[in-house]
Order: structure tokens, then sequence, then C-alpha cells
């Protein structure tokens, strides 16, 4: 796995679900060399042999039905409870239904309304991305609410970053699809790979990025700074928004994100890792996605508020 991208798909229980299971030992087998095949609590000479219980039934079937048996293709991963990337793929789909219904909600409602939704989107949206990151079973209706509660944020968001500048809401959905393509793509064909080396300079441009972001929020609480977006848009390199280069290192870091997580994901079905955890790594992307979204439309909005 490709540790040191989204926390939740580094939890431990992600990890360990991916580990297949040790293959079931023969229950009959004496590993201290019991022989003649004879099985515990039978008497001495009285064997256990399964063929001749499997022949027995073969010799009541018709010649058809055996056919039509051995035509049968094997069990595949969806057969035996295995996650499988239509399982992902559908249950991501899922969780991006929740979101944009949650944010066709506060894109409507009346404009006060709309602020206390998103303030409370954002709020519980963060929660319960803690709860989900570290519980130890996937629930679907928890990762759920909190796509629907990070819908309620971004349409928020959308709405009034939109109404300040007109068109960059439809201008971050389309960029946000179109880094997931790309990234996809280049992902699938081999050419970007999470390799150790891209992995720990991820992690510590990650941290500061976070560091940064964490110093620039305090500094808009406390009054510090009075411009919209704090340090991002008072700081200016050679005319150019400090906002622009943090804004392109954090959207590349997002995509970064994305390898990561489609690692961790093709890891996890070739593990044959339960059913289930397909939750989870729609639960990691969906993260991922609204950290890339939120990224794309600030950026553009400190582009279009310095024309």
């Amino acid at each position: 796995m490709a540790l040191g991208g989204n926390p939740i798909f580094n939890g431990k229980n992600f990890r360990g679900a991916k580990q297949a299971p040790p293959v079931p030992q023969n229950p009959y087998s004496n590993p201290y060399g019991q022989q003649f095949n004879q099985a515990p609590g039978r008497a001495p000479g009285q064997v256990l042999d399964a063929g001749s219980a499997w022949s027995a039934s073969q010799q009541n079937m018709t010649n058809e039905q055996l056919q039509q048996m051995y035509n049968q293709p094997a069990a595949g991963p969806a057969d035996t409870g295995r996650m499988t990337y239509d399982d992902v793929i559908m249950k991501t789909v899922a969780c991006l239904v929740a979101l944009v219904v949650g944010a066709g909600i506060t894109l409507f409602v009346a404009p006060a309304l709309s602020s206390m939704l998103m303030i409370v989107g954002a709020l519980g949206g963060f929660v319960l991305a803690l709860v989900n990151t570290f519980k130890k079973q996937p629930s679907p209706a928890l990762i759920l609410a909190y796509a629907g509660l990070e819908g309620l944020f971004l349409g928020g968001l959308t709405r009034i970053l939109d109404g300040m500048f007109p068109g960059v809401g439809l201008q971050a959905v389309i960029g946000t699809l179109a880094v997931f393509g790309v990234t996809l793509l280049l992902f699938k064909s081999g050419k970007v790979r999470a390799t150790p080396k891209m992995v720990r300079f991820f992690m510590i441009a990650t941290i500061g990025y976070a560091v940064f972001a964490l110093i620039n929020l305090v500094m808009m609480w406390t009054g510090a700074v009075q411009e919209p977006f704090g340090l991002r848009t008072s700081i200016t390199i050679a005319g150019i928004p400090l906002g622009v280069f943090i804004g392109i290192l954090a959207i590349g870091l997002a995509a970064f994100s994305l390898i990561m997580d489609f690692t961790s994901i093709e890891q996890g079905v070739r593990a044959g890792a339960p059913e289930r955890y397909s939750w989870i790594a729609a639960f990691g992307l969906t993260v991922t996605l609204v950290w890339l979204y939120v990224e794309i439309i600030r950026l553009l909005a400190i582009l279009r508020g310095d024309d």
C-alpha cells in the first residue's frame, strides 16, 4: 500500500482487510501423521473418503446436469464476497449522488438558511470524517451522511464564491472532473505511480501545507489579516498572489493523493479484501475529491479577484 496518502486507506482495518484470509485446513487431517485416512472419533480401519461421497452424488445426476455443471464459469470475486472495482465504482457514485443532493439544497434555499447549512455541513462533515476514518467496520449510512453534509458545505461555498465571481462554480466542477480523469488515465497507463520517493515528498509537502493553512486560518479569525483569503491574497510574489502558488501546489497534492487512493484500491482488489471495504474505498475517494474541488474553486476565485 502507498503509505502516507489518504489517511482513510492507511487505517489498520483497511490494511488488514487487504491480507487474504488463510486457506482453511482439512478438519480430518492429522499433522502428527495419522495413517490410513482415519478420521478422529472413528474406529480403526474406518476411513473417510470424500471422493466416494462425491462419486455417489454424481451417479444420481444425468449427463445433461453434469454437462451444465461443468460448463458453469468459475466463481469470481463478486460470488465469493470480495471487493471488486465495480463495487467501488457503484458506492463512489452513491456518495457523489448524496453530495450533489446536499449541494443542491444549499444552492437553492434562502441565503440565510444556506449559510447556516453550510456551517452545519462543514462541522458535521469534519466530525463524520473522523468517525468514519477510525471506525472498526465501515458504516454505509455514516459514509453517505458524510457525503451529504459535505454537499451542504460545498453548495454553500459555491453559492458565495459564484455570487462574487460568476461562473467559478461550473469551472471548478469541470476542473475537478478533468483532474480526476487525467489522473486515472495516467495511473492506468502506468506512467504515474506512488513510488516511495514521491510518497515522502508528498508527506513533507502536505505537512507544510497543513501548517500554512492553520496559520492562515488563525490570522483570519484573529483579524491579523483583512483579506478574504488571508495570506493567500495579502502577500504577492512578482505581482502574483501567494494563493496562486499555494493553490497549484495543493491541487497537485490532491491529484497525487488520488494516485495513492487508486493504488490502495488496486491492492485491495488483488488481495481479495472483503466486499464491505469497498465503502471505505468510496469514502476515501470522496474525501479526496472534496479537497480537490475546494482547492480548485478557491484558486479560481483568487485569480478572478486579481483581475
